[in-house]
């Protein structure tokens, strides 16, 4: 017996809109729809996946996602509990990102009445950096790139057949962002730095599709071509972080270190949803699947921005997955915990890559933290 679309809303629980709006894109099609008055009709076994759907729709989970879980659930019911795990783990991540944003926004406005504070481009604390670039021992080119000023770093991991052209093209618009003419004036209104960031990342997105066009390849995703982006500006005592990809940044503070990132990949939203151990995700052959990067499409990725508070003293790398993804986090340690200054702390950061393999490229950035 079949439903009409009035009935199976009720059954379902989902409106006659939005049943319309499902057949449209494909993600619930009525059993039948009639040739001359149009009107839908539905079976009564297609209520369960209509409230399924209903279900993921009320956890934000977007359409083609949905469609997607909606799949898997036909034939892979574990499968398809994995999806939601995984998809929620990244809500939650980018939860807390947005949190600790938020929270240090409030602080910043709260504590300038005026909503201005002192640009830091003309005192405060800047970086004293070295920068490396490293082919590794097994790749035949570098797509790598990487960017280091008085007041922002910057590495990009480049891939496809323009790979280089496109990380060297997304940290070239990022290291835009580092010079005084970037920030209007000399008091800047809070948040200058995270809407600089943000118009960095953009525009990077834009030079990627462009460096695609220059090489005569297909722009955007279709050239199979990008680049993953971490890009770290210091203002005042304040760092701020765009990161999209699996590239990472790091703080050493006393010793101790702290990621300052999370890598966009299907594996570590896999570890996020406790389907997958940390320590064996770095086994996983599919380990470098990222689920964000600059592609040069239409729209740019949403990054993941943060901002830290930093002191004099303070130690922050930047490096592509050549390090992050074949060196322990405890070795990165004592690299950077190393003696002879930046630049002598670089070269231990690209020794340790290459001491474990070294099978892909390597940019890193060292940089100190000092008083203006």
């Amino acid at each position: 017996m079949l439903l009409t679309i009035g009935d199976f809303a009720r059954a379902s629980g989902l409106s006659a809109k939005a049943l319309r709006r499902y057949d449209e894109t494909g993600l619930l099609p009525p059993a039948r729809v009639d040739p001359y008055t149009g009107y839908r009709y539905y079976t009564r076994d297609q209520v369960e996946q209509a409230r399924l759907v209903r279900w993921l729709r009320r956890i934000g989970m977007p359409l083609a996602d949905t469609g997607r879980v909606c799949a898997l659930y036909a034939t892979d019911t574990a499968g398809a509990a994995r999806a939601v795990r995984a998809y929620w783990a990244e809500v939650e991540a980018q939860t807390a990102a947005r949190r600790d944003l938020a929270a240090s926004l409030a602080e910043r406005i709260g504590g300038n009445t005026d909503m201005t504070t002192t640009s830091a481009f003309s005192g405060g604390l800047r970086f004293v950096a070295a920068v490396r670039l490293d082919r590794g021992l097994v790749r035949t080119v570098q797509q790598d790139a990487a960017h280091a000023g008085p007041h922002l770093l910057a590495v990009a991991d480049g891939y496809g057949a323009d790979g280089e052209r496109a990380s060297g093209a997304a940290v070239a618009a990022v290291a835009a962002v580092a010079a005084p003419t970037s920030v209007a004036g000399p008091r800047d209104r809070a948040g200058d730095a995270l809407n600089a960031l943000e118009d960095g990342v953009r525009d990077a997105n834009r030079r990627v599709a462009g460096a695609d066009a220059g090489s005569g390849s297909a722009s955007g995703s279709d050239a199979g071509s990008g680049t993953t982006l971490t890009a770290a500006l210091l203002t005042g005592t304040r760092l701020t972080l765009a990161h999209v990809g699996d590239s990472r940044a790091y703080l050493l503070r006393g010793g101790v270190l702290a990621p300052l990132t999370r890598d966009h990949t299907v594996v570590q939203a896999l570890v996020d949803a406790g389907e997958l151990d940390p320590a064996e995700a770095a086994e996983r052959p599919d380990r470098a699947v990222l689920l964000k990067a600059l592609d040069g499409g239409d729209a740019a990725p949403e990054p993941d921005f943060g901002v830290r508070e930093v002191r004099a003293g303070d130690r922050v790398l930047l490096c592509t997955d050549g390090v992050s993804a074949v060196v322990p986090e405890g070795e990165i340690a004592r690299a950077l915990r190393g003696g002879g200054g930046v630049e002598a702390v670089a070269d231990a950061v690209v020794e340790a890559a290459r001491g474990c393999g070294g099978p892909d490229n390597v940019a890193c950035v060292v940089g100190d933290v000092v008083a203006g």
